[in-house]
């Protein structure tokens, strides 16, 4: 991890705790970013994925200096939206590769870093490794066009028959690939991408919470204070004020 204030301002973000504990996931990256898009923070398993030996070879890089081009420039794009919005990505479907390394099919998520202002200072970001077993191409793509119609589609009544048709199989087969990569069954799927919208919503803008309902689509606001408590154990007014 990093040295002097660096250390100080991000184990006052994210507290110490969490800082030593993401040393200790294997097949799991993980790394905070600046402003400036130079890593400030990574765990061994990033360092081992960048193929490089160790952590002072990788602190103060940007992510074209490590990886290969082209998906460099998509993990700084997904940067400049979670920087510029305040609003996390989850979810994220991607292949992470350092050149001379093999592919490796990832799922990521990205919050803002914020100072005690509120003002959005840099970007977390964890990635984990599906795995050989789940993640081959076809497996991947097909599930990577389910998570975009599910977030084009937030508001409608999305089904499992709908989202096996956008994959281009069975609801049997989209169950099986969807718990493999996800852990979850594609019901549960729409429901978490529906309440990971909202929560950045509620972190990320003014927007009333009748407006987030039901553009996350419930019928009205009280059904979502339902669902959101329930999930994420307190309501959606108090997790914005607490935020």
């Amino acid at each position: 991890m990093p040295d002097g204030p660096e250390l100080s301002a991000l184990a006052g973000a994210l507290g110490p705790a969490v800082l030593e504990l993401v040393d200790h996931l294997p097949g799991t990256m993980f790394c905070v970013k600046g402003a400036d898009g130079r890593y400030i923070a990574v765990n061994p398993t990033f360092v081992e994925r960048t193929n490089k030996r160790s952590r002072a070879e990788v602190l103060g890089r940007r992510a074209g200096e490590l990886f290969v081009a082209e998906l460099a420039d998509r993990y700084e794009e997904q940067d400049a939206r979670v920087h510029s919005s305040g609003r996390p990505l989850f979810n994220e479907l991607e292949l992470i590769r350092a050149p001379g390394g093999p592919f490796r099919w990832h799922v990521t998520a990205k919050v803002p870093l914020r100072d005690e202002d509120g003002r959005v200072t840099g970007v977390v970001s964890m990635s984990q490794d599906v795995g050989e077993g789940a993640a081959d191409d076809r497996t991947m793509t097909s599930l990577g066009a389910v998570v975009a119609h599910i977030r084009a589609h937030l508001g409608e009544n999305v089904t499992s028959e709908d989202l096996a048709r956008v994959a281009g199989c069975s609801v049997d087969t989209l169950e099986r690939r969807c718990r493999r990569v996800f852990g979850r069954s594609p019901g549960q799927l729409i429901l978490s991408t529906r309440i990971d919208v909202a929560r950045g919503l509620l972190t990320g803008s003014d927007m009333p919470l009748a407006q987030i309902a039901d553009l996350c689509g419930y019928a009205d606001q009280a059904g979502f204070s339902r669902t959101f408590t329930r999930l994420v154990g307190i309501p959606p007014g108090r997790y914005r004020k607490s935020m």
